[in-house]
């Protein structure tokens, strides 16, 4: 197991030291390391110290190699259908009948302004982000 209960922060250092993460590989290397810190039991303020540096060099790795597209509008709407195993009946209550649900996501009809609050207040979100970015 990579840590106990006893391990000093320059332990730690020692057993994984940390370095900047530039492949996937890398990257799986420290998320292991974390997973068995946050598995190991009681987190000390030394491994809470050093999983804070893990963190940072996973979220800087992720800000530079990892891409999140940037969805609005329908584009939004299929990937929240899709990450929500929702069906298009599913979502009737915001557009009243299958046949526009269909419509809106296969580009005949647009979102009215009508749709964007029911559909914030349907995902919890904030209605901007149903608005065209172009």
């Amino acid at each position: 197991m990579f840590a106990t209960e006893s391990d000093s922060y320059i332990e730690l250092l020692q057993k994984f030291p940390p370095r900047p993460i530039k492949s996937e590989a890398e990257l799986l290397a420290v998320q292991e390391v974390i997973d068995a810190l946050l598995d190991s039991g009681e987190i000390t303020s030394d491994k809470q110290d050093y999983l804070n540096l893990l963190g940072i060099l996973v979220h800087e790795y992720e800000e530079k190699y990892i891409q999140i597209p940037d969805l609005n509008g329908v584009e939004l709407l299929k990937a929240l259908i899709d990450e929500l195993d929702l069906k298009q009946k599913d979502l009737v209550p915001v557009f009243k009948t299958e046949s526009i649900v269909s419509a809106i996501l296969n580009g005949r009809r647009k979102l009215t302004v009508e749709h964007i609050e029911k559909l914030a207040e349907f995902f919890n979100v904030s209605p901007s982000v149903f608005f065209s970015q172009s």
